[in-house]
């Protein structure tokens, strides 16, 4: 009998733990409604960047998908478009002109492979962006989270091309204006 009551709490134990991704997911939905600055930590000089304020704005989050418009300076063009499928989580890169309509270079990124870490998640390109970007055919993208730092990273494998952008959790901002292609 006693070895019963110790499969059924051993079981219970277990079903009661997250999957590496839902921690990943629910430590990110923490901070829905929520914007920080940041820096770009690492990467090539980009006149895009360059002396621009960073800003992400945990914007909108639904129970399968989350939204983080970031803005560089003044341009709101950009979203990041996490999705939460089968398991895994998808990264999508939104881009927008500033009357909402869609960039011509827009959607690309990745799905992870495996449910990646509680602090960590990797998105290797997709087919739909190797076939819109044909140099981003090897692009990885990944993203850490920690209770201090949010770290978007892109490494195109095969270049010198490296880009981290790390954002401040500690230090929440006002709420920024909304995305281009956003209604409020």
């Amino acid at each position: 009998m006693k070895f019963y009551y110790f499969l059924f709490f051993f079981s219970t134990v277990l079903m009661a733990q997250n999957s590496p991704v839902e921690e990943f997911w629910h430590n990110l939905q923490d901070h829905c409604g929520k914007s920080y600055e940041g820096t770009i930590s690492q990467g090539m000089g980009n006149d895009n960047f360059d002396g621009k304020t960073l800003i992400m704005h945990v914007r909108s989050c639904k129970e399968n998908e989350i939204r983080i418009p970031f803005f560089v300076g003044e341009n709101r063009s950009r979203t990041w478009i996490l999705r939460l499928q089968d398991g895994k989580i998808q990264l999508k890169h939104d881009h927008r002109k500033p009357d909402g309509s869609e960039d011509k270079i827009t959607q690309y990124g990745g799905t992870a492979s495996n449910t990646g870490l509680a602090n960590i998640q990797v998105f290797p390109a997709d087919e739909e962006t190797a076939e819109l970007i044909p140099a981003a055919a090897t692009n990885v993208w990944w993203i850490t989270l920690d209770k201090e730092i949010f770290r978007y990273n892109l490494k195109r494998i095969g270049s010198k091309s490296n880009l981290t952008a790390e954002f401040n959790l500690s230090k929440p901002l006002n709420t920024p204006e909304a995305p281009w292609g956003w209604e409020e």
